[in-house]
C-alpha cells in the first residue's frame, strides 16, 4: 500500500493557494517519484496559470498557460529518454513523475504557480509567482554492482519451481539477490507509457523472455490505479493467432498484435478521456493446449484533453477601419497536428451569432452567410496554422465581435475545443467634408412671401444624398417645421399647425440647394431659423449610412411698413371745360407702402352746386371690383365716366362729353387694406385729394383744359399767338405804305363829290 504525504501551504495574502504532495518520500534508486501539485484560485475555470516544479533553484519542468510543457535544460536529456513526465491532470491539478529516480535526485521540491493574464492579442502576462511548502524527497541506493567475469550463474530446478544464485569469485561468497520465483523461466516486461493526446493513437508493447512454450496474451485496462477496481478486458490473442475483442470495445478500432516471437503490442486508435488509467499486459505460456504459467505487467496511461493542448488565438492588426477599408484577421491554431474543422462567426448585437463560414479537415469551405467581401487563406507554419479571414472593403454590415472555433471528429460526433477569444472589428464612418453656406439676416415685410435657402459648397461624394432638417428657433423653443429624408419623402413638423402648413414649403434645387419659402410672412415668423443637413453616402454593399448633421442659422426678421399714405394734390383746383369735351381728373399716390400685400379702395365723391354734401360717384373697392352707387340724378353722369389706372399708383378719372350739369366739386379718396393673419382684410390708412371745381360753359370763349391735357393747348394756342401778331404787323406795314402813295396824288378825295364813272372811256 503507498502512502501519500501532504505538505501544509503556507498562508499567502493572494488568492493563488498552491499545495504540494508525494505519493512516497522515501524511495530507492529505480523506483518511481510522483509529486502532484494542486493550485486554487477564484474563478478557476476562467484564470490561465503557469506551474512548475523546482528543486532547490533548479526548474525540473513547467506546464504553461496553454498547456505546453517545457523542460529545464538539466533534465532535458531524461524527459527526451521518457525518464520525465509531466501533465495536467485537471482544473486545479499537475503531476510529475521521475522514473528511474536516482540518488542525486533526492532533495527539497517546491511547486511554483504564477498567474497569467492574457491580452486580446492572445499574449499573455506573468504576474507574482507563488511557492507551496517544500517537499523533501529522500533516495537511497539498493547496493553495488556486480561487475561481469566477477562471479558464476547457477539454475537449480525443483519439480514445480528453479532457485538462482551468484557465487562471487572473489571470495567464493554465495550473494543470493532480489529475483522472482517461477515454475518456468517466463518474465514479462512492459515499456513504461506516460500520457497521449486525447484523438490519437495508443501503443503499448510487451516483451517477454524464457519462453519455454506457446504465447497467448490479454490485454486488459480498468480507470483507476487502486488495487480493488478489476480489470476489464479490451483484446486478447490467443496461441493459435486469434483476436477477441472486449465487449466495452467491440465498437472501437483495437488491434493487438505479435511483430516479434518475443513482442506483444496493443493499438487503439481515438483514445478519449475514459481510456485514461491503468493497462494491463497479461501473457501466458501453453504447452499440449495447457496453461502452464501465466505473466502480467501493467502501466499507467494519461490521455491528455485536445483542449488542454490545441490553443486557438484571433488576432488583427487594423481591427478599426473606416467605411471602404480592409480587415485582416488571423486566427492563429497551436498545439499538436490534428484534423480540425474551423468555423468564422460574428456577433453582430448581444444575442445574435451569425457563422460565416467554416472549413473542414479536408480543404472543403462552406459558406453560411453572404461570401462577397470575404477570403480565406491558410497557411502552415512550424508551431502554428494561421487561418486568415480577408474583409475586402469593409461596411457597417461587418462590424461586431468575430471568433474562430474549432472542433475535432471524436467518437462519431464533432467535439468543440474551447474557442478563440472574441475580437471587436469596429467600422467608422468617414469624417464629414460637408459645408453650408448660407445668409446669416434676412428681412421682409408682412404678408410678403420669402425664401430662406442653405446651399452646400463642399460634400463627402458625388453621389450623397440629403435629409434636410428646417427648425424654427423663437426664445427658448426650438420646433421642427419641415424636413425630408434622403428620397425627398417631406414630412411636416408635429407642432405646425393645420393652417402654416398651407403658406410653408421646402425644395432641393441643383447645387445643391435647399429652399424654404414662407408666404404671406406674419410677425409669428420672427426668429432663427437653422437649416440641418445630413449627408447619407453608401457602403461598399449598397446600404445608406449618414454622416453627423451639419447645420446654418438664419435670423428672419418680418416687418410691417410705416402707413404714411398721402395723396400729391391737396390744394383746391379750378377747372373750366366747354360742353361736349371730356375732362380727367388724376389722383396720385406719392407716398405710402407699396408691394403686393397692400391693396386700394379709390372713390370719387361729387357735389353739384346746388348740395351742401358730397355722394359717392363711383368706387374701386380694393379687390378690383368697380361699384356705381345708386343715384337717379347722377345716372347720366356715371354713364359717361371712364376710370383708368395707368400704373399701380396712378388713378384717372374721365368725363365723356361733358354737360353744363357735370358742374360742381369733385374729390378723390382712397384708402389702403392688407389681409391678416385670420386671412381678413383690414384697413390701414386713407386719405383724400384737394377739391376740384369743374365749371362746364356753353359758348366757350375762354376755357382751360384739364391737367392731363394742358400740354397740348398750349401747343395749339402759342402757334395762334404767333400767326395774329404776324398779321397785324403785316396790316400796319400795308397801311404805312398806303399813306406814302396818296400824298403824291393831286388830291382826289375819295368821297362823293367825286363820283366814280359809270362806264368806262374808250381812253380807260
Amino acid at each position: 500500500m503507498c502512502a501519500y504525504f501532504l505538505t501544509e501551504v503556507v498562508p499567502d495574502t493572494s488568492s493563488l493557494v498552491v499545495e504540494i504532495s508525494a505519493a512516497q518520500t522515501a524511495l530507492q534508486e529505480g523506483q518511481r517519484l510522483s509529486l502532484s501539485c494542486t493550485v486554487d484560485t477564484q474563478n478557476q475555470e476562467k484564470r490561465f496559470l503557469s506551474v512548475a516544479w523546482l528543486r532547490g533553484n533548479v526548474e525540473l519542468a513547467r506546464i504553461g498557460p496553454t498547456g505546453v510543457l517545457s523542460v529545464g535544460p538539466d533534465y532535458s536529456g531524461r524527459e527526451t529518454e521518457g525518464e520525465l513526465r509531466a501533465v495536467r491532470t485537471g482544473d486545479r491539478d499537475y503531476g510529475l513523475t521521475l522514473q528511474p529516480v536516482r540518488t542525486e535526485d533526492q532533495g527539497e521540491y517546491i511547486c511554483r504557480a504564477w498567474p497569467q493574464d492574457r491580452s486580446q492579442d492572445g499574449a499573455f502576462t506573468q504576474g507574482t509567482p507563488r511557492d507551496s511548502s517544500p517537499q523533501l524527497i529522500s533516495i537511497s541506493a539498493t547496493g553495488q554492482s556486480i561487475l561481469p567475469d566477477t562471479y558464476t550463474y547457477s539454475r537449480f530446478n525443483f519439480p514445480s519451481f528453479c532457485v538462482f544464485y551468484y557465487l562471487l569469485k572473489q571470495n567464493n561468497d554465495i550473494c543470493l539477490l532480489p529475483c522472482l520465483i517461477t515454475e518456468s523461466g517466463l518474465s514479462v516486461e512492459m515499456q513504461p507509457f506516460g500520457m497521449v493526446m486525447e484523438g490519437a493513437r495508443l501503443k503499448l508493447t510487451c516483451k517477454v523472455t524464457e519462453v519455454e512454450g506457446q504465447l497467448s496474451v490479454t490485454w486488459q485496462h480498468k480507470s483507476t490505479s487502486t488495487t480493488a477496481t478489476p480489470f476489464t478486458n479490451v483484446i486478447s490473442l490467443s496461441q493459435e493467432g486469434v483476436t477477441e475483442i472486449g465487449g466495452s470495445f467491440t465498437s472501437r478500432k483495437v488491434r493487438a498484435t505479435r511483430p516479434a516471437a518475443d513482442t506483444f503490442t496493443l493499438e487503439l486508435d481515438e483514445v478519449t478521456l475514459s481510456d485514461s488509467g491503468v493497462y494491463q499486459c497479461a501473457v501466458s505460456e501453453w504447452k499440449t493446449n495447457s496453461k502452464t504459467n501465466s505473466q502480467s505487467q501493467a502501466a499507467t496511461v494519461e490521455v491528455t484533453p485536445l483542449d488542454e493542448l490545441v490553443k486557438v488565438y484571433l488576432i488583427s492588426r487594423d481591427n478599426i477601419v473606416t467605411v471602404g477599408e480592409n480587415v485582416h484577421l488571423l486566427c492563429r491554431v497551436r498545439g499538436p497536428r490534428v484534423p480540425i474543422t474551423l468555423t468564422w462567426s460574428l456577433q453582430r448585437d448581444a444575442s445574435t451569432v451569425d457563422n460565416i463560414l467554416t472549413v473542414s479537415s479536408n480543404g472543403d469551405i462552406s459558406w453560411s452567410a453572404d461570401q462577397q467581401g470575404y477570403q480565406l487563406k491558410v497557411e502552415n507554419r512550424e508551431t502554428e496554422v494561421i487561418h486568415s479571414l480577408h474583409i475586402n472593403s469593409a461596411s457597417h454590415r461587418e462590424a461586431g465581435r468575430y471568433q474562430c472555433s474549432v472542433s475535432v471528429f471524436l467518437e462519431n460526433a464533432f467535439k468543440k475545443l474551447p474557442p478563440s477569444n472574441q475580437l471587436g472589428v469596429m467600422v467608422q464612418n468617414p469624417v464629414s467634408k460637408l459645408v453650408l453656406t448660407s445668409p446669416v439676416t434676412l428681412t421682409s415685410n408682412i404678408n410678403t412671401d420669402i425664401e430662406v435657402k442653405c446651399s452646400v459648397i463642399t460634400n463627402t461624394s458625388e453621389s450623397s444624398r440629403y435629409a434636410v432638417t428646417w427648425l424654427h428657433q423663437q426664445g427658448p423653443e426650438n420646433k421642427i417645421i419641415v424636413s425630408s429624408d434622403r428620397d425627398a419623402q417631406v414630412t411636416f413638423g408635429t407642432q405646425v399647425e393645420q393652417s402654416n402648413r398651407k403658406r410653408i414649403s421646402m425644395r432641393q434645387s441643383k447645387g445643391p440647394s435647399f429652399e424654404l419659402t414662407i408666404r404671406q410672412t406674419q410677425i409669428s415668423d420672427n426668429g432663427s431659423y437653422k437649416c440641418e443637413v445630413v449627408e447619407w453616402l453608401q457602403d461598399p454593399r449598397g446600404d445608406w449610412y449618414q454622416l453627423s448633421p451639419v447645420s446654418k442659422l438664419i435670423q428672419l426678421k418680418v416687418t410691417e411698413p410705416e402707413n404714411d399714405l398721402r395723396l400729391d394734390a391737396k390744394e383746391q383746383q379750378q377747372l373750366i371745360a366747354r360742353k361736349g369735351d371730356e375732362v380727367e381728373f388724376k389722383c396720385n399716390i406719392i407716398s405710402g407702402a407699396s408691394g403686393p400685400p397692400f391693396f386700394y379702395k379709390v372713390a370719387w365723391l361729387y357735389r353739384n352746386s346746388s348740395s351742401f354734401t358730397s355722394v359717392p360717384l363711383l368706387e374701386l373697392d380694393h379687390t378690383g371690383l368697380l361699384r356705381y352707387p345708386e343715384n337717379q340724378a347722377l345716372r347720366d353722369l356715371q354713364g359717361r365716366l371712364r376710370l383708368s389706372r395707368p400704373t399701380q399708383s396712378n388713378f384717372c378719372l374721365r368725363i365723356q362729353r361733358a354737360h353744363e350739369w357735370d358742374s360742381g366739386t369733385y374729390q378723390c379718396q382712397v384708402e389702403q387694406y392688407q389681409l391678416n393673419n385670420e386671412d381678413q382684410w383690414q384697413q390701414k390708412a386713407s386719405d383724400k385729394a384737394g377739391l376740384i371745381t369743374l365749371t362746364v360753359n356753353v359758348t366757350g370763349e375762354h376755357f382751360f383744359e384739364q391737367q392731363c391735357q394742358s400740354g397740348t393747348w398750349i401747343g395749339i394756342l402759342v402757334p395762334l399767338l404767333i400767326c395774329s401778331l404776324l398779321v397785324v404787323f403785316i396790316l400796319v406795314l400795308k397801311i404805312c405804305r398806303s399813306k406814302g402813295v396818296g400824298e403824291k396824288k393831286s388830291g382826289q378825295s375819295l368821297w362823293a363829290e367825286h363820283p366814280l364813272k359809270t362806264k368806262p372811256s374808250v381812253d380807260d
